[in-house]
């Protein structure tokens, strides 16, 4: 049975994984593919740190230039983050002609294009299934089992961290700092848990499956950003009392008009299958013109599910290099990208005032409001007073982003108003 050298670089949670699933499925996975995936390297800064998996020490190396350079390995995988040195090791492994897979959805998202133009030149390829979603097959799922589909829209819950806080949140009651230490205690997430709740790591992933969607290679830097910091319990229980659930989505929406492309949390109603996805879960809601809405759910992190969607491209890159078959590389559109700018969205706002309680508040917001053509929807105004200022929560019907901006900001400016008014977007989902 043909053997495929496989090289890791970076052994860490997800590389692992990869290595736990080889040695325990190894024979079905041989079975399978009518070949056998064989690890020749692996590569990490930290040999000595205990793991629940034991390797060869031959196997071993602090080099990871030496997984690259071994004439054995077929395949290098990177696994360990982050912009450089991982691009200069992807780019090395290019140049020699071998193939690459990759978790690193940073790289991706800021390097992508010239990744795959590098690869489709030298005829070799890049699986990178795991970079979005973990161990949901959503990569395969947009390139192949959706190709018949102009892709309209995709709804995401990408980030597994910033999902399980805004669980505790709506389900216990607790603070976000709070719901944030829980998170950390658990190791859902990091010591700096920026890049998972101001939004970041779910607009890499964005960029990724948005360029696959559209078929065109989107810059990251394009889209809006917005993340959870600002959420409250206060705001989480008048969602629920609007009978909506408070998520933090990854929008892109292709349209006539342009590619919109947004990360911010999101009141959607209750019943929509994207509002029950609790916990560390992901979940991505994918509208194609002919098939209509589907959804696929599952871990979004860990060890064994990453390392599910690493071995899922391993074994893909293995049966085309058994076949003969050059790397195919992915196919984007060499045209410029028009993008629609977050100030021309139109859809309806949460918003809550902090206000004096005293008369005429109320008429004075509305009239701002109306005058700036926002329409207001329904309206919950609470007696608890706290610091001398009490809630006005208002939905709007559909309103322009710019307007509602520019209204906003004449609101926070009068003496009534104590706070920073929150707004939170309302999709009412497809």
């Amino acid at each position: 049975m043909r053997e495929i050298g496989v090289g890791i670089i970076g052994f860490g949670t997800v590389g692992t994984g990869v290595v736990k699933i080889l040695q325990g499925n190894g024979d079905l996975i041989a079975e399978r593919m009518g070949g056998r995936l064989a690890i020749r390297k692996i590569a990490d800064v930290d040999l000595e740190r205990k793991r629940d998996v034991e390797v060869p020490s031959f196997l071993l190396t602090a080099d990871a230039y030496e997984v690259i350079r071994d004439p054995g390995v077929d395949v290098v995988v990177e696994l360990i983050g982050g912009e450089e040195p991982a691009r200069s090791l992807i780019f090395e492994a290019i140049r020699q002609g071998k193939h690459v897979v990759t978790a690193n959805k940073a790289l991706l998202a800021h390097r992508g294009k010239e990744i795959f133009e590098a690869a489709k030149e030298r005829g070799v390829q890049v699986g990178f299934e795991a970079s979005v979603g973990g161990g949901i097959p959503i990569i395969r799922s947009l390139t192949e089992g959706l190709v018949a589909n102009r892709i309209r829209a995709i709804f995401g819950i990408l980030n597994g961290t910033s999902n399980y806080i805004l669980t505790r949140m709506t389900e216990q009651g607790e603070e976000f700092g709070e719901a944030l230490k829980k998170a950390q205690s658990l190791g859902y997430a990091e010591a700096d848990p920026r890049l998972d709740v101001e939004g970041i790591d779910a607009a890499h992933k964005l960029t990724i499956l948005a360029s696959l969607a559209s078929g065109s290679w989107v810059e990251f830097e394009r889209v809006y950003v917005e993340g959870i910091t600002r959420i409250t319990p206060l705001d989480i229980q008048f969602s629920m009392e609007f009978g909506y659930r408070i998520k933090l989505l990854a929008i892109a929406k292709i349209t006539p008009e342009g590619v919109e492309l947004r990360v911010h949390p999101t009141m959607l109603p209750k019943d929509h299958l994207l509002a029950q996805v609790g916990g560390v879960y992901n979940a991505i809601y994918v509208t194609g013109d002919a098939v209509g809405p589907t959804m696929f759910y599952g871990q979004g992190a860990g060890g064994l599910a990453a390392g599910s969607a690493v071995v899922s491209d391993l074994v893909s890159v293995a049966k085309r290099i058994m076949g003969g078959v050059k790397g195919k590389g992915l196919l984007f559109s060499e045209g410029p990208v028009t993008y629609k700018a977050i100030e021309d969205l139109v859809c309806p706002y949460y918003l809550r005032f902090t206000a004096v309680d005293r008369p005429g508040v109320l008429s004075k917001i509305s009239g701002i409001l109306g005058a700036n053509e926002i329409s207001i929807a329904s309206v919950i105004q609470k007696g608890r007073e706290v610091n001398g200022a009490v809630p006005v929560v208002m939905m709007t019907h559909g309103a322009k982003e710019e307007a509602v901006k520019r209204a906003l900001e004449e609101i926070d400016r009068l003496d009534v108003i104590k706070d920073r008014t929150t707004l939170i977007r309302v999709e009412e989902g497809s």
